[in-house]
């Protein structure tokens, strides 16, 4: 049997091993976050063939998003109890398995509990690929295989609508829950021949099972009673009542976790400043990420009447750009301060929002994917530099509950982040059931806002 240590891969591969090994890590990242958003463009025709409106099918991405969120925490126990070879591929294999359920799904109801089913083994298998870079590479490489791992995390979104268009245009929207199958399978295969096996594992210690089913609890609850408020005033009594439920989860949650021997979020790492403030920007990036892959869509196919294709098509400009930035960002992110660049793309981000909110249906095609890319270069300097500036400072043995922390910030910053953009277009203007342009345009203003007011921790950030 061929020897999986780090040594034994080494041996066989050379120093071309840890690209490998990074190429895996990518497969399964982008085959999370192309679940994540490929849907995005078939909202429309899910919609109308269900007869459901915005107000549920959002739960399509937001309840996706909420079950990686959850899920996510759990990585850190699972690297320490089996590694990252055996962790990464068995959650590929049943990801695989419930995409292919979902795609056969009859009602909205099994459609969303297939989606929730791939968020909770995406929340897996996201944390892998940055826990893998800050373990096999020296601290001056990090930035640069950062930029390469997150090419992964950022061209997904990019060109998921695009596939995710040219699926719903040409065949069916069934087909988008199919689409990540293929990645997942040949991610399976790489990750039992180039990730290694732990020559040696931490002491078995029991998993924080209470402080997850607290957690679940207290995301599930927060998002229904967001989507509640749609009902406002009328709902009024449960939504108070969910509201004071969610807030008597989350303080159990804390208090669990000061108490448990070992914590499914190791609550003293939020302690350190600069931990702390790149957390809360990791937050700002996932609202970013999520909201406005929402949005986009969304917006141009139910206000502007464009097709699922051209939707999609919309996003690649920005994705072909960004996959020429993103290597940069990374490269600057191993020699200039984190705290710089995170800001640059915060300036960069909320300004392509704020072009959205004000023009709306008064350009065309190319002015909207050229605001697009403004974005996606805002947060492709974001993203490399919040993880080394998060990272670099901790311990070897910190490294798997912080990596694990800030993927969970930036995923419970966009399921927040979809949320609240959702209920911001069902309180909108309507017409014959459809959200109007000013309704969008409200939503990117608050997207607008929520990410530039993280300025305010990101500042504070030591150069």
């Amino acid at each position: 049997m061929a020897d999986q240590s780090v040594e034994g891969l080494r041996a066989r591969y050379g120093d071309r091993w840890r690209w490998l090994a990074v190429l895996t890590v990518v497969l399964g990242t982008m085959a999370t976050v192309l679940s994540a958003t490929v849907v995005n463009v078939a909202l429309h025709d899910i919609m109308v063939e269900f007869g459901i409106r915005q107000g549920q099918v959002h739960w399509l991405a937001t309840g996706f998003i909420a079950a990686m969120t959850t899920t996510m925490l759990a990585s850190a126990w699972l690297l320490d109890r089996f590694g990252v070879r055996k962790t990464l591929s068995t959650a590929m294999a049943m990801f695989t398995l419930i995409s292919l359920a979902g795609g056969l799904a009859p009602t909205p109801e099994l459609l969303i509990a297939a989606r929730i089913g791939q968020g909770a083994m995406a929340g897996l298998m996201q944390p892998m690929g940055m826990y893998l870079v800050f373990r096999i590479f020296p601290a001056d490489q990090r930035g640069r295989a950062m930029g390469i791992y997150g090419m992964g995390v950022i061209l997904a979104p990019a060109l998921g609508p695009v596939l995710g268009g040219f699926l719903v245009d040409q065949f069916h929207w069934r087909w988008v829950m199919f689409a990540p199958a293929p990645v997942t399978l040949l991610g399976v295969w790489m990750a039992l021949r180039f990730l290694p096996s732990p020559r040696s594992r931490p002491a078995p210690y029991m998993f924080d099972l209470s402080g997850m089913v607290l957690l679940g609890a207290a995301v599930a609850v927060t998002l229904e009673t967001l989507n509640r408020l749609q009902d406002w005033p009328g709902d009024s009594v449960r939504i108070a009542w969910q509201g004071a439920l969610a807030a008597i989860l989350i303080i159990g949650f804390i208090v669990r976790e000061r108490r448990a021997a070992h914590p499914l979020v190791r609550l003293a790492l939020l302690r350190e400043p600069v931990f702390l403030y790149a957390t809360l920007g990791a937050m700002a990036l996932g609202l970013a990420l999520f909201g406005s892959t929402y949005l986009i869509p969304l917006f141009v196919q139910t206000s502007l009447g464009f097709s699922a294709t051209e939707a999609g098509l919309l996003m690649l400009p920005a994705g072909v750009v960004l996959g020429m930035v993103f290597p940069v960002a990374g490269r600057l992110a191993d020699k200039r301060s984190a705290r710089g660049l995170v800001l640059f793309g915060i300036a960069m981000f909320a300004c392509s929002a704020v072009l959205f909110a004000a023009t709306g249906a008064l350009v065309g095609f190319v002015w909207l994917a050229l605001w697009a890319v403004v974005g996606r270069i805002g947060i492709g300097f974001m993203l490399p530099a919040l993880s080394t500036g998060a990272l670099n400072p901790l311990a070897p043995e910190q490294l798997g509950a912080g990596s694990s922390t800030i993927n969970f910030a930036r995923q419970l910053g966009g399921a927040l982040g979809v949320n609240i953009v959702a209920l911001t277009i069902e309180f909108g203007e309507h017409e014959g059931g459809l959200p109007t342009v000013s309704a969008f345009a409200s939503a990117w203003w608050l997207v607008a806002v929520c990410v530039a007011l993280a300025a305010v921790p990101i500042w504070k950030m030591r150069a």
